[in-house]
C-alpha cells in the first residue's frame, strides 16, 4: 500500500507560506502581461523555468542539498513525469489565456485550480470538509458562474459595438490568428480553465512526491524538465532585443516562479492541501488592487479592469467562500 504524505502540523508556517504565494501569484499576471508585449509565450515560459532551475541548482549546490542518484531512483518516475508535464501545460495554457483576457480575469478564473486541488486532497489524502466548508464550496461555485457570465456578456457587447477589448494580444498560433473581443474572452477563458485542471493534477502529484524528496529537490527536477521541454519552442535571441524595462519585468517573472513555487511547495509540507488551496483563492484581490494602482500611476502600461456590480458580487462570493473553506474547521 502506498504511503500517503502527512503534513508537519505547523499550520502557522503553512499559512504564512500560502499568503506569500498568494501575493506573488497575485502580481505575476501584471508582469506577464507587460512582458508579452515584447516576447512570445514560449520564450517567456522557457526563460522563467531556466532562471529558476539555474538559481535553485546553485543554491542547493552551495548548501550541499542536491538530490542524490539514490533519492531520485527511489522516487516514482511516473509521478515526476506527471508533475513536470502538467506544470508545463499549465504555464502555456495560463499565459495564452492571459494574453487573450486580462490579469484580473485570468487570476480569478485560475482559482478553479486550488479548488480542484482541494477536492483532490479530500479524495487522495483523505482530508475532510465540514458542513460549513461544503456550503462555502457551493457559494464559491455560484460566484464563479456569476462572474464568468457577466464578463462574457461584457465582451459580447464590446464585440457587437466594434470596440477594442481593454487588454489585447495576438494568440501565437501560426502568428496569424486574430479574434474579436467576445472570441478572445471565450477562448482565453477556456485556456485558463484548462490551466486550472493541469495545475491541480501537478499539485497533487507534487504533494505525494514529498514523501520521498524535499520540496526544493522536487522543484529542481521539475524546473529542469520544463526547461528542456520548452527549449525547442523558445526564441532566446529575441531576449537580446528587449529594452531595460522589459528585461526587468522578464527577470521578475522568472524570480517570481522560483520564490512562489518554493513557498507553495513548503506550504504543502506543513499544511493540508485543502487549506492551502483556499488561501490561494484570495489572489484576485491582490491582482485587482495592483492593476488599479498601476493603471493610475502608469496609465499607458495597463488598462484598468471593467467590472459591473454583478461581476463584483461574483468575485466577492468566490473570495469570501474561499476564506470560509480555509477556516471551516477552526
Amino acid at each position: 500500500m502506498t504511503k500517503i504524505h502527512q503534513t508537519s502540523g505547523r499550520w502557522r508556517l503553512g499559512l504564512a507560506l500560502s499568503l506569500l504565494t498568494a501575493f506573488l501569484w497575485g502580481i505575476l499576471p501584471i508582469a506577464l502581461s507587460v512582458t508579452l508585449q515584447k516576447l512570445d509565450v514560449y520564450t517567456v515560459t522557457w526563460f522563467r523555468f531556466l532562471v529558476a532551475f539555474v538559481l535553485l541548482a546553485i543554491y542547493l549546490g552551495v548548501q550541499r542539498k542536491l538530490p542524490t542518484h539514490r533519492q531520485i531512483s527511489s522516487t516514482s518516475g511516473k509521478l515526476l513525469a506527471i508533475a513536470t508535464i502538467f506544470l508545463a501545460l499549465n504555464y502555456i495554457f495560463f499565459v495564452q489565456g492571459l494574453a487573450l483576457t486580462s490579469p484580473y480575469i485570468a487570476e480569478l478564473l485560475i482559482q478553479l485550480a486550488p479548488l480542484l486541488m482541494g477536492l483532490g486532497g479530500l479524495v487522495i489524502f483523505r482530508e475532510r470538509y465540514t458542513l460549513i466548508q461544503w456550503l462555502a464550496l457551493g457559494i464559491l461555485t455560484i460566484g464563479f458562474i456569476l462572474f464568468f457570465h457577466e464578463q462574457l456578456l461584457l465582451s459580447f457587447v464590446a464585440s457587437s459595438q466594434n470596440t477594442n477589448p481593454s487588454h489585447t494580444h495576438q494568440l501565437f498560433i501560426n502568428n496569424k490568428i486574430v479574434f474579436n473581443s467576445y472570441q478572445k474572452y471565450l477562448l482565453g477563458s477556456s485556456l485558463i480553465l484548462l490551466a486550472s485542471v493541469t495545475w491541480a493534477v501537478y499539485a497533487l502529484a507534487q504533494k505525494q512526491l514529498l514523501k520521498s524528496l524535499s520540496s526544493t529537490n522536487i522543484m529542481l527536477i521539475i524546473y529542469g524538465g520544463c526547461t528542456l521541454f520548452f527549449s525547442g519552442f523558445a526564441k532566446p535571441q529575441t531576449i537580446l532585443s528587449l529594452d531595460f524595462f522589459h528585461v526587468i519585468t522578464l527577470l521578475f517573472c522568472a524570480l517570481n516562479t522560483l520564490i512562489a513555487y518554493g513557498a507553495f511547495s513548503e506550504a504543502l509540507e506543513h499544511w493540508e492541501a485543502s487549506r492551502v488551496s483556499a488561501v490561494l483563492a484570495s489572489t484576485p484581490i491582490i491582482t485587482l488592487l495592483s492593476v488599479e494602482f498601476i493603471s493610475v500611476i502608469v496609465p499607458n502600461l495597463i488598462a484598468p479592469e471593467k467590472l459591473t456590480l454583478v461581476g463584483i458580487l461574483g468575485a466577492a462570493l468566490v473570495i469570501t467562500s474561499s476564506v470560509a473553506i480555509a477556516l471551516g474547521k477552526r
